[in-house]
């Protein structure tokens, strides 16, 4: 059964940097949109960015600068990852990774002032 597995959350102070990555498991076509978003309470879910199979990027404004998303599709590996630097408090939300209509189940980020 295919699973998007993501890892990195956590607890940083504003202004840090933290990285989350995304594994896709099992058996799966090569794909073409991988993309994360983010979530608070109360709050629709957001795309913070996506990256195309021959790597076009996009990125929310509010991440734009600070967040990079890379991806890893060599070998049967699907795996993306994000890169936030300079954080702020504004950024602490659950990190979702999404695939080839697959969803993660998150990881909490927070971010403290």
């Amino acid at each position: 059964q295919v699973q998007l597995v993501e890892s990195g959350g956590g607890l940083v102070q504003s202004g840090e940097s933290l990285s989350l990555s995304c594994a896709a498991s099992g058996s799966i076509s090569r794909i073409n949109i991988m993309a994360w978003y983010r979530q608070t309470p109360g709050k629709q879910r957001e795309l913070v960015a996506y990256i195309t199979r021959n790597s076009t990027t996009r990125y929310a404004d509010s991440v734009r600068g600070r967040f990079t998303i890379s991806r890893d599709s060599a070998n049967a590996k699907n795996t993306v990852y994000l890169q936030m630097n300079s954080l702020k408090p504004d950024d602490t939300a659950v990190y979702y990774c999404t695939a080839g209509g697959l969803w993660g189940k998150g990881t909490l980020v927070t971010v403290s002032a």
